[in-house]
């Protein structure tokens, strides 16, 4: 049963007002993929728009916390922490993780996407100077937990 419908088959906001306060965390994940030297101007903080990976996690910060306004029926939640690390994949691709913490009602994983979605694209907006190629791609919840269940992505 989809909880964001009413009998009716109406979008609605979930009540979460009976739920119990808990601790609450999520990973998400992106990917992005580029050329050999875009990747290098970027790791390097050698872009023309400044450093990319700064810009992109103050961007990804800002777009976490901005969930509840761009996706409908989203709560507007008070976030504890929200971290933005980058790995090196190989010669031509960029790992994005964000990871964001609360303690409310409802969980955070929105939040989390939200964030890693928001990285990608302003890593997009940073290097398409040189690379209008480059392709966002994987964006996944890796693990979330709190609440009344726990998940982990098995992939």
């Amino acid at each position: 049963m989809l909880t964001h419908l009413n009998e009716n088959g109406e979008a609605v906001m979930v009540d979460v007002g009976g739920k119990d306060v808990t601790v609450r965390t999520a990973a998400a994940y992106a990917r992005i993929r580029m050329k050999k030297e875009t990747l290098e101007a970027l790791l390097n903080a050698d872009l023309k728009k400044g450093d990319g990976l700064g810009a992109a996690r103050i961007a990804g910060i800002m777009g976490a916390k901005k969930t509840s306004e761009l996706i409908p029926l989203c709560h507007n939640i008070p976030i504890d922490k929200i971290t933005v690390d980058f790995e090196r994949l190989r010669d031509t691709a960029l790992g994005i993780t964000v990871s964001a913490k609360c303690t409310y009602k409802t969980g955070i994983e929105m939040e989390a996407l939200t964030g890693a979605s928001v990285v990608a694209l302003t890593i997009y907006d940073m290097c398409k100077a040189i690379d209008r190629g480059m392709v966002i791609e994987e964006i996944k919840l890796l693990e979330k937990t709190g609440g009344k269940s726990d998940y982990r992505y098995e992939g």
